[in-house]
């Protein structure tokens, strides 16, 4: 007989399985590409065997958690498979530690935790994903324009201490860079015989445009209050910078702090730098607007 509180654990344990066999089902069911799709039925098929052993034990059948299976479905509509999945591991993870609570009870126990283990982070390093797969074109793109747009804002809120004017000129220059730096990394990758390479210069020159936007924003929306617009655009920097390595880090395995804290220092660094720059241009030459 087993007693209560582990019951309540195998429960829980139970509706772990069978949440995740349903959300890997659905993505399953949901993407066209064959290799992905068998990919995840196969670890669908191996959470449903978990929870079938489980059962086993509660001869309890339990619903799956369907707000879970809707986020994580929806997740990898819009972040793709490979971070939505991971992060889901992530959770899993943690989850495998009370399973070692139930190991001289449960003797199965051991081997789901180790198949959770072994078999799903081989299976999930196997999917295929275009968006990773030009991960180094997109960093390209976000961190250019970052360090060169975050600068120049900084320089011209200083120098030129008018909102349009101020959003106009960063717009300008933005549109101009991404132009640039996509030209460039097209050039760079077929010189290096990257069949791909119009696809690497568009991953690009979209992360540089979606970045300007964002960082020019609150210079179009208060445009009287400019040095409010600069703290605003520093913090959507941070923001952004946040997002992106914490997505880089959960789909590809990296450390977060350590290039977070690179990336931000490097941002901030120029910005700050630039923004002297502009107090010296607007002295030196007299600018008044």
């Amino acid at each position: 007989m087993v007693e209560e509180e582990i019951m309540n654990k195998l429960l829980i344990f139970q509706k772990n399985e069978i949440t995740e066999y349903m959300i890997y089902k659905k993505i399953a069911n949901s993407i066209k590409d064959e290799q992905n799709k068998k990919i995840l039925e196969e670890i669908a098929e191996e959470e449903l065997k978990h929870y079938n052993i489980l059962k086993n034990y509660t001869q309890t059948d339990v619903k799956p958690n369907k707000l879970k299976v809707t986020f994580y479905v929806l997740l990898s509509k819009i972040l793709g498979l490979t971070f939505s999945l991971k992060l889901m591991e992530r959770g899993e993870e943690r989850a495998q530690t009370s399973y070692k609570e139930v190991f001289d009870v449960i003797p199965e126990a051991r081997k789901i935790e180790e198949e959770e283990e072994k078999h799903e982070a081989e299976l999930l390093s196997m999917i295929e994903e275009e968006r990773l797969n030009y991960t180094g074109s997109i960093v390209l793109g976000l961190n250019d324009a970052l360090v060169e747009l975050t600068g120049a804002l900084a320089g011209l809120t200083f120098a030129l201490q008018n909102g349009l004017l101020i959003a106009s000129s960063g717009l300008i220059t933005g549109i101009a860079a991404s132009l640039s730096m996509a030209a460039s990394e097209y050039l760079s990758q077929r010189a290096e015989g990257n069949k791909n390479a119009l696809k690497s210069a568009t991953y690009t020159g979209i992360s540089y445009i979606i970045t300007v936007v964002l960082l020019i924003l609150p210079y179009l929306i208060i445009p009287k209050k400019y040095f409010l617009c600069l703290i605003l655009t520093l913090a959507i920097a941070v923001i952004i910078i946040l997002g992106f390595n914490f997505y880089i880090s959960v789909a590809k395995d990296l450390p977060f702090k350590k290039r977070f804290l690179e990336m931000a220092s490097i941002s901030f660094g120029v910005a700050g730098l630039t923004f002297f720059i502009g107090f010296l241009v607007r002295i030196t030459l007299g600018i008044e607007i």
